[in-house]
């Protein structure tokens, strides 16, 4: 209903372009390719005027497409929902527990994050999916689910189909020897005029099959995590939050105990907040249902403090020492750069000699982090962050008087959360 909706309105036509990715092309593509492939494969294996049987299999064939498509359209054209342009809490004195968004001029609402590919701060944005094209979150999160539930089951029947179509096609025309099997495709059984089991057939239904196991076991995984996660109220974003959370704890003695404040204990309640018979999720996508012991700011509050230890603990600043233009698939800078590029949509970002930059993550070829602008730029808004090869840089020698000014900023800053 939603989607039909979403379609037919004229100020949201614009979103039809999320179909012109790599994501949306070869997801569309799997699920006809499967479909089509089961309707001419059960048409072959078990014809379904003839029996009831075979009614029933072809009616369950298209019941499970025309499912695995609503909620995959609902998924992306519905979209998570998105925190408006400059938004502000009615009460002044929350800001001092929010995050400022300096791309959208507006404060981040709890559980909501700033995704760079849609460039909104998204409502209880739990990752960006390429496969959809858009956010998953707030509004969109049940949909997304189901579709990951509906699409390893519609695949595990039509993976059924082709396995005993060829089985029954192949069943009397192989011959097995010590050293040779000889298929004879030529024939053709006599209650099956309509649609010859052919070579090109064979081939394709392989293939099929191929797609469709695959398909079942990969987005099977993923629906396993999704579940995980909303049975304790939680996005994938906020898992890693609270796991940090934890970290940070240990690591300081601070002796505070952190409560997730969005699992309301029991699943069955944390699953109704994703999942209602109207299809709308609980909530207004900024004010949330609570833990008792904790209040609207809890995650938020931890976020301000994870993000000022961020500044001591994580940003390493470094100086760059080669050119690099922002290519994906460097050849120029070695093998072991171009075969080990990071397998994401996340930007690359050039660098020109005597730049410097804090990077906050890494691997053994490659890096991430922030390009240091200069003070119009950042008073701008400018922010240039992405991957870089870890060869085009060298690690700065910070003073001591520097770092122990930054670690007493960032102390300060704790306490003032608190």
């Amino acid at each position: 209903m939603n989607f039909f909706t979403t379609l037919v309105t004229f100020e949201n036509l614009h979103e039809v372009r999320r179909l012109c990715h790599w994501g949306p092309v070869i997801a569309l593509t799997v699920i006809a390719v499967c479909t089509s492939m089961a309707i001419i494969d059960s048409i072959i294996w078990y014809w379904p005027l003839d029996t009831t049987g075979g009614s029933v299999n072809f009616i369950m064939l298209i019941n499970w497409s025309v499912l695995i498509l609503y909620n995959y359209f609902n998924a992306m054209f519905v979209g998570p929902g998105y925190i408006p342009l400059g938004w502000k809490p009615e009460k002044v004195e929350d800001t001092k527990y929010l995050q400022f968004c300096r791309m959208c001029q507006g404060y981040k609402a709890p559980r909501s994050h700033h995704c760079r590919k849609c460039n909104r701060c998204v409502m209880k944005m739990d990752h960006h999916c390429p496969w959809i094209n858009n956010c998953c979150g707030h509004q969109n999160h049940a949909y997304f689910t189901s579709f990951l539930l509906l699409a390893p089951l519609g695949c595990s029947h039509a993976a059924f189909i082709f396995i005993m179509t060829m089985y029954t096609q192949l069943y009397e025309r192989i011959s097995f020897g010590w050293s040779t099997v000889k298929i004879d495709m030529s024939a053709v059984r006599r209650f099956q005029p309509i649609m010859p089991f052919s070579v090109p057939a064979f081939a394709a239904t392989l293939f099929a099959l191929g797609l469709a196991l695959g398909t079942t076991i990969a987005v099977g995984m993923l629906f396993v995590i999704q579940m995980k996660v909303i049975l304790r109220n939680k996005t994938s974003i906020e898992a890693w939050i609270e796991e940090k959370a934890k970290d940070r704890i240990q690591y300081y003695q601070t002796g505070e105990e952190f409560i997730f404040p969005y699992d309301l204990g029991r699943r069955w309640d944390n699953f109704r907040q994703v999942f209602t018979w109207s299809g709308s999720p609980v909530g207004d996508g900024i004010q949330w249902t609570i833990h008792a012991k904790c209040h609207q700011h809890t995650l938020t509050i931890e976020q301000l403090k994870q993000k000022a230890d961020k500044r001591v603990r994580s940003q390493i600043q470094y100086g760059v020492v080669e050119d690099y233009n922002g290519a994906c698939c460097p050849l120029s800078k070695g093998l072991n750069t171009f075969f080990r590029t990071p397998c994401t949509e996340e930007p690359r970002i050039g660098l020109r000699r005597g730049e410097t930059i804090l990077a906050t993550r890494g691997t053994k070829w490659w890096m991430y982090g922030d390009k240091v602008l200069d003070e119009e730029q950042t008073k701008a808004g400018v922010r240039l962050r992405g991957w870089f090869p870890r060869q085009c840089v060298e690690k700065c020698h910070y003073d001591t008087a520097v770092n122990s000014a930054v670690t007493n900023e960032t102390s300060s800053e704790n306490k003032k959360v608190n």
